[in-house]
């Protein structure tokens, strides 16, 4: 109680000293911008979000991509986040991400082709990388001025940090994608399709980990030694991600078989798990990523005995939050861009996104036709649809920390290089949902794979 009085003591003190205006004037945010202000903005910039998808849904156009472009109209030069705000951002919002991208993995729809599932997956984002990284060390021009054919023009260590940001397909693009075309794909065909995004974003995630550690980190050792920590951090990583995401699966499946006695607390539960699993897993020097997609991935393939819970709902309920990450990270990335000082690097950005589209993708895909249950016509369908969205955007931001941080790079360079870096991105997830969203339907129907003109029993090989 003398606490309190002395407290209220100085709060009167300071009101007749003429504090009255300080305690009344509303806090600031960075840059000296008031709070009112920012919240004012952020609220008309979701509000706008939900105004722009409407108006893609109608043109045509995936309703995200709309929200990226927004953000690129509005873009100010007065940041109303910093830095590491945005990189806190976008690691809860992965972390989010792998998690919902755990729940909508169902191992029950994929039977007889999980392991064609699992290699295309993995497999898939090794080769894509690869490719699209000497792609990109063929086109990119190290300057930005353009594009410069002919190797080692722009250093292989970066386009790989690129080539590897883009690596996997976006689960929450596919899933959007298959969801709006007016005649649904195969069970069998989408299946795979989510299946394969889902099981991506993870393993995404690990490369583009290994190969910053291969090319950032400083050794005294050999190119050997630097190969052999990063395999040993990489195996690490995903071991105590895998022991620390099903150790949470089972502590959560106790907690809403025991806890949750209305529906509306699967989501409070929900977003507590995925914190978690993310926190524990990175503080025992695992990936919280694949903690994260493991304890989603073991919560979606349960049986619960509490009637109020199952693995759909946990979906429907978590689908809200997930879809406000994805907006969250595509809106951040527009406004954080630079147009004008991007246009002299598009033109290579384009034929990067095409070379990703007509070239790495497909041949990621078709090297593993002699391991799929899937025909020739299936499998073109499945290499055309290599959507990319809000993951590889998230992921940018770890490039971008990353350039100034290459061993061998001249530092002028690196203005260009991270210039560069942002456009490609951009570039490939700006046209691959454009072209490769709007035209999935035709090409399906093109290739007679529309649900109603295959045989629920077919399964034939090529």
């Amino acid at each position: 109680m003398e606490c309190l009085l002395a407290l209220m003591g100085t709060v009167q003190t300071g009101v007749a000293a003429g504090g009255a205006e300080q305690l009344l004037d509303p806090p600031t945010f960075r840059d000296g911008l008031p709070l009112p202000l920012v919240t004012t903005v952020v609220g008309a910039l979701f509000l706008g979000t939900l105004a722009i998808s409407r108006f893609a849904l109608r043109a045509g156009i995936p309703a995200i991509l709309g929200v990226l472009l927004l953000g690129v109209m509005i873009n100010t030069k007065t940041p109303l986040i910093g830095h590491e705000t945005i990189e806190w951002l976008h690691t809860l919002s992965l972390s989010m991400l792998l998690f919902y991208a755990g729940l909508r993995t169902e191992l029950r729809s994929i039977r007889g082709f999980l392991e064609y599932g699992i290699t295309l997956a993995v497999g898939g984002v090794l080769i894509s990388t690869l490719l699209l990284a000497l792609i990109i060390n063929f086109v990119s021009s190290p300057t930005a001025d353009g594009i410069e054919l002919g190797f080692n023009q722009m250093p292989f260590a970066v386009a790989m940090l690129i080539a590897a940001c883009l690596g996997s397909t976006d689960a929450g693009a596919t899933i959007s994608v298959l969801g709006g075309m007016a005649k649904p794909l195969p069970k069998r065909l989408s299946s795979l399709l989510e299946f394969e995004s889902s099981v991506n974003d993870p393993a995404a995630i690990l490369v583009l980990g290994a190969v910053v550690g291969l090319f950032t980190v400083s050794h005294n050792g050999g190119g050997e030694l630097v190969l052999m920590e990063q395999i040993q951090l990489f195996l690490q990583k995903i071991g105590s991600g895998l022991i620390v995401g099903v150790i949470l699966g089972y502590l959560a499946r106790f907690s809403l078989e025991q806890f949750v006695d209305h529906s509306h607390q699967l989501l409070i539960l929900g977003v507590a798990i995925a914190l978690l699993s993310y926190g524990l897993a990175e503080t025992l020097g695992g990936s919280g990523f694949i903690s994260a997609y493991v304890t989603g991935l073991f919560l979606s393939n349960h049986v619960y005995h509490n009637t109020r819970v199952n693995a759909d709902m946990l979906v429907e309920t978590l689908l809200p939050f997930n879809t406000m990450t994805e907006i969250t990270i595509f809106l951040i990335f527009g406004l954080e861009m630079n147009p004008a000082r991007m246009l002299g690097s598009f033109p290579e950005g384009i034929v990067i996104a095409l070379g990703m589209m007509l070239i790495a993708r497909p041949l990621s895909v078709l090297v593993f036709q002699w391991l799929s249950p899937f025909n020739l016509r299936e499998s073109l369908l499945i290499s055309w649809c290599g959507l990319r969205g809000a993951v590889p955007l998230a992921l940018s931001f770890t490039v971008v920390d990353a350039i100034p941080y290459v061993r061998g790079i001249d530092a002028s360079l690196v203005p260009k290089l991270v210039t560069n870096a942002e456009v490609i991105v951009f570039c490939v997830v700006v046209l691959n949902l454009l072209i490769q969203g709007l035209s999935l339907g035709p090409i399906a129907r093109w290739l007679n794979l529309n649900e109603v003109n295959v045989p629920a029993a077919a399964a034939s090989h090529s």
